[in-house]
This record gives structure tokens, C-alpha cells and sequence, in this order.
């Protein structure tokens, strides 16, 4: 009885999908959008050898930059016009996140609804182009030293390569932006984190031929990788676990009337996700961690011996590291946290609107209860972070596995297909309605 219960239900999706014109064309905008990025992530700058990028990837790619070229689906390497992706314009909304509970007319463009959005939208993108700007500059900079095996990378270096490498790489990162709001708009999920997710895909099946090649050669044991693939089949479901996984704040309405009729005394909840502030910890932590690693691999051991030093105990593996990695994705994950959750200003939102929680007090009563059920669920939420995020770190140390099989990797894979499907369900839901109205109104004009 069930199954042909969940059958008829499958068969009900199958047909709203079937009639949902407006979905697909969104998913094929989304599919159209997602191939032109990929498309120009092979097309290169101009004036520039990518091979020595390439080979000075191999051998430092261990640091900051192997990190980036992940999240940048391989367009680092490449060196093509997209090598800055998003990660700019990522970078500008976290500043923006962060300056706007700190300074005073900020916060309050939040309080101002649309208008006060779009103004903060134009903030960040203002701020997109300076950090693009001066990200670019040091990849110019950076690209007219490099010399690899076979020359250097830069053929024609002087002042007419940075400015075209500068405007190449900030007019790349500043279309990427636009496509993603393009994809935010006018298809299916959030654009930035959608374009981010393509690149580590992208690239998922190099990263398992490359560790399937090992078990090949004989350099890791058919064990292992059987062993590696239940692992990472386990992670995703405690991922998907934990991020589905909420605390539900019981919140009551009280009854009030208004002429002849009573309005109101409804009850619902108010969730909270155990984790609140999502990757951006991990991707905090592992990007100040191996800042040290990179400007050592830059200098090529010619650097300060301060340097030196530091990169040696921060190197991958070593319980340094270890520690002050755990150590800082806690950190950012209660720092974060407080900047996007106000426990105050939602105590006062609730009481303004006439809800309470039963048993506590309206006002800070409620912001305490808020700030002590937020540290809690903080508190298991970073332990989590350090759970998934560190076990696939010690596999990457001790047996060269590749980014893409990093917790930071598997998280925003995770996260961003599941709020993917989540809007899939949603415009099918709302299109089952329509329907159902459609019908109702049919039926009541006969």
C-alpha cells in the first residue's frame, strides 16, 4: 500500500514536472550559464605561458594557490581570463557581512528592506572591483618573475602586460558576477555558489582517475580506495545530516480581536540551523594557515628565515597545523555566527510583532534564551566542521590526495546541491497550486 502510494506520488511529480515550462526553462538557463563559465575558463591571458603556472602548481600546490585553483575549477593553472573566478566578489559580500554589524548607517540599510539591499549589493560590487584590482596586480607582478623549465612565464613582461592582464582578469571576475546573478534571477539557485560548485566538480573526475591511476601502480592498496569511497560516501551523509538538522524555537502568537472576530493565537517555530555559518570557517582557517606555505613556495627558500620557519611548523600534517586549524574554524564559526544572528535584534522583532516563547520572558529574557540556545548549537556545529574538515586533511597529508577530496570540497558540493533540489521542490510546489487554483476557478465559473 505504500509503495503504490509513493508510486502514485512519484508519478504526480513526474507530471507537474512534465508541465512546469517555466522550471525548465530555468534549468536550461542555468545548464547555458554554467557551460558559458566553463567555456572561459580555458581561454587564456594573453601574453602569458601557463605552462610554468602549471608546473609551479605541481610542485607548490600544497599551499594557498592549489586551494584557490580548487574553487577556481583548474582556470588558475591555466591561466585563463576567469583564474580570479568569483572569489573576489565572495570576498567583498563577507567584508560587507562584517562591516555592516559594525558600522552604525550599514546596519541600518538592512532594516530598510529592498531598497537598503540593493544599495549594500552596490557596495560590495564597488568593493569587488578593488579587491579584483589589487588581486590582479599581484598576478601580474607575481607572473613577469616566475621562470620554469622551459623560460619564463611572461615572454614580453612591462607596464602594457599588467595593464591588459589587470583589465583581462577584473572584466572576467566582474562577468562572472553578473552570470551569477543572471543565474540567481532567471534560473535555478543561488548563482556565486553555483558557479563555485561547477568548478570543483569539474574536476572531481581528473582527482578520481588520479587516485584510481595510484591504486594502479601500486602506490596505494585496492583496500585503501575501497575503504577511501565508503569514507567519502559516509561524509556526504553526515553531511547531509547535520545541514538538514535544526533546532525548532516553539513561538506563540497570542489572540487579539478586532471588531466581532478573533485574530491570531497561532503557533509555530522559529529553526535554527546547527550550522549557522556554513563553510566559511574552514575556507578562513585553511586560507591564513597556508599563507605561510605559499610565500615560502614563492620564494623558492630564498625568502626570511622567520618565513622559513613558520611554513615548516605550519606544514600540512604537523599538529601545529592540526591544532590551529580546529582551533580556528571554532573561532570563526562563533565569530560568524554573532555577525549574521542578532540575538537582541530578533527578541525585539518578536516582541514588536506580539510573539513570545512560552515560558520566557518577552524582550532580553528572550535574547538570552536566543544567545544560550546559538552558543550550543555553535559549539556542535564547529565540532562537526572539525570532524569533517580534519579527517580528510590527514588523508590529504599522508597520501597526496588532491584538494578536491578536502572537507572544504565536499561541503559546498553537499550544501549547494541540496539547496538546489530544495528550490527545484519549491518551484514544483508552487506550480502544483497554481494548477490546483486554476482548476477551482474553472470549476466555480460553471
Amino acid at each position: 500500500m505504500a509503495s503504490a502510494a509513493e508510486q502514485l506520488a512519484a508519478n504526480l511529480n513526474l507530471g507537474v514536472f512534465s508541465r512546469a515550462t517555466e522550471l525548465k526553462k530555468r534549468i536550461w538557463f542555468t545548464l547555458g550559464a554554467l557551460i558559458v563559465y566553463r567555456l572561459g575558463t580555458y581561454i587564456p591571458i594573453p601574453g602569458v605561458d601557463p605552462s610554468v603556472m602549471s608546473e609551479m602548481l605541481q610542485q607548490h600546490g600544497g599551499g594557498i594557490l592549489g586551494m584557490f585553483d580548487m574553487f577556481t575549477g583548474g582556470a588558475l593553472r591555466r591561466l585563463t581570463v576567469f583564474a580570479l573566478n568569483i572569489m573576489p566578489y565572495i570576498s567583498a559580500s563577507i567584508i560587507t557581512q562584517l562591516m555592516s554589524a559594525a558600522i552604525p548607517s550599514w546596519e541600518q540599510l538592512k532594516k530598510e528592506g529592498e531598497q537598503g539591499r540593493k544599495k549594500l549589493n552596490q557596495y560590495t560590487r564597488y568593493l569587488t572591483v578593488v579587491i579584483a584590482m589589487f588581486q590582479s596586480y599581484g598576478i601580474a607582478i607575481g607572473l613577469q618573475s616566475m621562470h620554469g623549465t622551459f623560460g619564463p612565464a611572461v615572454p614580453n613582461p612591462g607596464f602594457f602586460f599588467t595593464f591588459t592582464c589587470v583589465v583581462t582578469l577584473v572584466g572576467g571576475t566582474m562577468f562572472l558576477m553578473w552570470l551569477g546573478e543572471q543565474i540567481t534571477a532567471r534560473g535555478v539557485g543561488n548563482g556565486t555558489s553555483l558557479i563555485i560548485m561547477s568548478g570543483i566538480v569539474a574536476n572531481m573526475p581528473t582527482a578520481l582517475a588520479s587516485l584510481l591511476d595510484l591504486g594502479r601502480t601500486g602506490a596505494l592498496s585496492p583496500f585503501f580506495i575501497l575503504a577511501f569511497l565508503v569514507l567519502a560516501v559516509a561524509t556526504i551523509t553526515f553531511i547531509v545530516f547535520i545541514e538538514r538538522a535544526q533546532r525548532r524555537i516553539h513561538v506563540q502568537y497570542p489572540k487579539r480581536q478586532v471588531g466581532n472576530r478573533m485574530f491570531g493565537g497561532d503557533a509555530t517555530h522559529m529553526p535554527l540551523k546547527i550550522n549557522t555559518p556554513g563553510v566559511i570557517p574552514p575556507i578562513f582557517a585553511s586560507s591564513l594557515l597556508l599563507i605561510p606555505a605559499t610565500i615560502a613556495g614563492f620564494s623558492g627558500g630564498g625568502g626570511p628565515a622567520w618565513v622559513q620557519a613558520i611554513s615548516t611548523w605550519l606544514g600540512q600534517g604537523t599538529p601545529l597545523y592540526m591544532l590551529l586549524y580546529a582551533g580556528m574554524i571554532i573561532f570563526f564559526s562563533y565569530f560568524y555566527t554573532a555577525v549574521v544572528f542578532n540575538p537582541e535584534e530578533t527578541a525585539d522583532n518578536l516582541k514588536k510583532y506580539g510573539g513570545f516563547i512560552p515560558g520566557i520572558r518577552p524582550g532580553s529574557a528572550t535574547a538570552e534564551y536566543f544567545d544560550k540556545v546559538l552558543t550550543r548549537l555553535t559549539t556542535v556545529g564547529g565540532l562537526y566542521l572539525v570532524a569533517v574538515c580534519l579527517l580528510p586533511q590527514v588523508l590529504i597529508t599522508d597520501y597526496n590526495l588532491p584538494f578536491y577530496f578536502g572537507g572544504t570540497s565536499i561541503l559546498i558540493v553537499v550544501s549547494v546541491t541540496m539547496d538546489t533540489v530544495t528550490q527545484i521542490q519549491s518551484h514544483l510546489l508552487a506550480h502544483q497550486y497554481e494548477g490546483l487554483i486554476r482548476r477551482a476557478r474553472v470549476r466555480g465559473k460553471r
